[in-house]
């Protein structure tokens, strides 16, 4: 009798849904690495305004996507910018520059000014696999919501070559646009929906927090407009191990 206890335990198990994983603690410990990434001009109105979302990756380095970053335009230009939490948690701008860019692959790398952050973990992409749990964490829609850092939940819906619509395309420069149709390369499809300012948010594993991708929002087919009012609810991100390359190179 008591085998047979075992063997109807052992196959109700396996009928039951599988638990959601809890993610209450790797937010937290991803948090803090989260940056607004905009420009600061004393004289404009406003003063800050925000481009996208970044992520630490070494003490005074951040990544973000390449689209983000503003052309220079004179002396006049604003000031390329970092939306960072001190140690209580309060906001603070710091001064940013480019010091690694992939236009391939729509990354850069900023060196910020100040105190180092908490930076995350660069997990092995090429080990990613559809089906599997993710979470990104960013400023949707920008501004509009303020800037605490949101997090959305999916899964890897699909592991597919690069293909750039012809409405995102205008939005990379020529030169980039033909790097990227002679190298096609495999990105990540997200059953979530990323907005804009979603863009250069980490893609991080559910449970350990490594970062597996960057959310792009160039890939997204639609202007901005479409994206809030008729959002696909399908997201594209660059593996990290593009990234990683890049960080290596410095």
């Amino acid at each position: 009798m008591r085998r047979v206890t075992v063997i109807w335990l052992f196959v109700l198990s396996l009928a039951l849904p599988a638990v959601a994983t809890d993610m209450s603690a790797t937010i937290t410990r991803v948090k803090p690495s989260i940056v607004v990434v905009g420009t600061y001009q004393k004289t404009a109105s406003p003063q800050f305004v925000m481009r996208g979302t970044g992520f630490v990756v070494a003490d005074n380095l951040a990544a973000t996507n390449a689209h983000v970053i503003p052309a220079e335009a004179g002396p006049e230009a604003s000031t390329l910018v970092i939306r960072a939490r001190d140690a209580n948690s309060e906001p603070q701008l710091r001064s940013a520059r480019v010091v690694g860019r992939d236009p391939e692959r729509d990354l850069v790398l900023l060196r910020f000014d100040g105190a180092p952050l908490p930076a995350l973990p660069l997990g092995d992409s090429d080990r990613a696999r559809e089906g599997q749990m993710v979470g990104f964490t960013g400023f949707p829609i920008g501004g509009m919501l303020g800037f605490s850092p949101v997090t959305h939940r999916g899964m890897i819906a699909s592991i597919t070559p690069i293909i750039l619509p012809g409405n995102a395309a205008r939005q990379l420069s020529e030169k980039a646009i033909l790097q990227v149709r002679r190298g096609a390369f495999n990105i990540f499809q997200l059953d979530a929906t990323a907005y804009p300012g979603n863009s250069g948010s980490p893609v991080f594993d559910a449970d350990s927090g490594e970062v597996i991708g960057i959310i792009n929002m160039v890939f997204i087919k639609g202007s901005k407009e479409s994206a809030l009012s008729q959002p696909s609810g399908i997201s594209y991100a660059i593996p990290a191990k593009y990234l990683k390359r890049l960080l290596e190179a410095q």
